[in-house]
C-alpha cells in the first residue's frame, strides 16, 4: 500500500495482537499515537478503505483525521503537563465522553467510481468492486475477445492468430506517449479489463483521431488486430478506439459530443469555489492539474466572492466537464 511500509504494518498488528481489535477510527488513532503511523499512512489508509467496517465515509473521515489527530496530540501534551482535560472527567457514559472528545465532518460519501479509482491509486488493483462489473453484458455484446483469452493464446504459442481483427473493452490504466521516427506522437497503452490487462499500441495515424480520449480510467471500445510473437505477452495494434458507451455500443456519442463543443467553441471555464470546502478544493487543484497538458483548449478562471481569477487552461470535453460538476455541483460550474 502506498506510504504503508512494513514497519507501519507491523506495528499495527503488533497493538492489535496484544490489546484486541480496533473499535473505531478513533481508538486506532488513539492507540498509534506516537508510533511510526503518520498522518500520510492514515490517509492512504483511509483511502485504501482500511476504516470502512467502522461507521464513517471515506470522505467524512477524509475531512476530519487531522483535527481528530490534532486533538489526540494536544490531550497528550497535556497529560504529559498533569493538565486536567475533560478526559478525565469522571461520571460520564463513554458514548458522551467520545461525542466530546471528537469532532467528524460528516459528509456524504463519493461514488463508487471515486472509491474505486482511490483504492487503485494506494493498492494498484481494485478491492470493493471494479468499474466494468455494472456493465459486464454489455462488453460482452461487443467485445470479441478478453485477457484471458489472449493469455491463452500467448501459453499455447498459437501464431496462426497473429493479425486477426479483435474488439476488445477495457478501462485504461496508464498511457506512455514516445515520438516516432517522423516526429509524431503514438502511444503504448495498459488497458484492464475484468480478467486481467494487457498492452495496446496505438499508431500514430490510431493516436491522432483518439488522444482526446486516452486518459486514465477511461473506459474504451479498441477495433485492432492481435500481435503474436513467440514468448511475448500477445498484444493488440489498435486501428480506432473509441469512448465506450454502455447504452448503445454503436453510439459514437463522445466524438459528436467533442464537436459540437467545437462548434459552440466555448472559451472560458468558470469554477465558483466562494462556498467551496477543503475537500472540494484539493479535488478541484488535482483535477486541474490532471486535465492540464499539450491539448489545452479551454482556459480556467476562479471566481471567489464574485471575484474572477485566471488558473491556467485545460483540455475539456462533456465528460470532463461532468467531472468538475461533480466535483462543486451544477450550479457552480459555467462555460462561456
Amino acid at each position: 500500500m502506498k506510504n504503508v511500509g512494513k514497519a507501519v504494518v507491523d506495528t499495527i498488528v503488533k497493538e492489535r495482537k496484544e490489546n484486541g481489535e480496533f473499535k473505531s477510527f478513533t481508538d486506532f488513532c488513539e492507540r498509534m499515537s506516537g508510533e511510526s503511523v503518520n498522518r500520510k499512512c492514515i490517509e492512504s489508509l483511509i483511502k485504501a478503505g482500511a476504516f470502512d467496517g467502522f461507521e464513517q465515509t471515506r470522505s467524512t473521515l477524509l475531512a476530519s483525521f487531522e483535527g481528530i489527530i490534532d486533538t489526540i496530540n494536544d490531550t497528550s501534551r497535556k497529560t504529559m503537563q498533569g493538565q486536567v482535560t475533560m478526559f478525565d472527567l469522571g461520571n460520564t457514559e463513554d458514548e458522551k465522553i467520545e461525542s466530546m472528545k471528537y469532532s467528524f465532518t460528516t459528509l456524504k460519501e463519493f461514488d463508487e467510481k471515486e472509491l474505486l479509482s482511490m483504492e487503485k491509486e494506494m493498492l494498484g488493483i481494485y478491492i470493493s468492486g471494479h468499474p466494468l462489473d455494472k456493465i459486464k453484458e454489455s462488453i460482452q455484446k461487443v467485445s470479441t475477445i478478453n485477457t484471458l483469452q489472449m493469455l491463452q493464446m500467448s501459453e499455447e504459442n498459437n501464431l496462426n492468430e497473429d493479425g486477426k481483427q479483435v474488439k476488445y473493452v477495457g478501462i485504461i490504466n496508464s498511457v506512455k506517449k514516445k515520438y516516432t521516427k517522423r516526429n509524431t506522437l503514438m502511444a503504448f497503452m495498459t488497458v484492464e479489463d475484468l480478467y486481467g490487462s494487457t498492452e495496446i499500441i496505438v499508431f500514430d495515424s490510431c493516436y491522432s483521431k483518439a488522444q482526446n480520449i486516452l486518459l486514465d480510467e477511461n473506459i474504451v471500445l479498441i477495433d485492432g488486430r492481435l500481435s503474436i510473437r513467440e514468448d511475448e505477452p500477445v498484444k493488440i495494434v489498435a486501428n480506432n478506439i473509441t469512448e465506450f458507451n454502455p447504452e448503445n455500443i454503436n453510439n459514437l456519442s463522445v466524438q459528436r459530443s467533442n464537436r459540437e463543443m467545437m462548434n459552440q467553441k466555448p472559451k472560458v471555464l468558470i469554477l465558483d469555489i466562494t462556498n467551496a470546502n477543503e475537500i472540494q478544493k484539493d479535488r478541484l487543484r488535482g483535477a486541474i492539474r490532471f486535465f492540464s497538458g499539450d491539448r489545452n483548449n479551454i482556459a480556467v478562471q476562479v471566481n471567489i466572492n464574485g471575484e474572477l481569477k485566471p488558473s491556467g487552461a485545460i483540455y475539456c470535453n462533456e465528460d470532463i466537464l461532468g467531472q468538475f460538476k461533480e466535483i462543486l455541483g451544477n450550479d457552480n460550474v459555467e462555460l462561456k
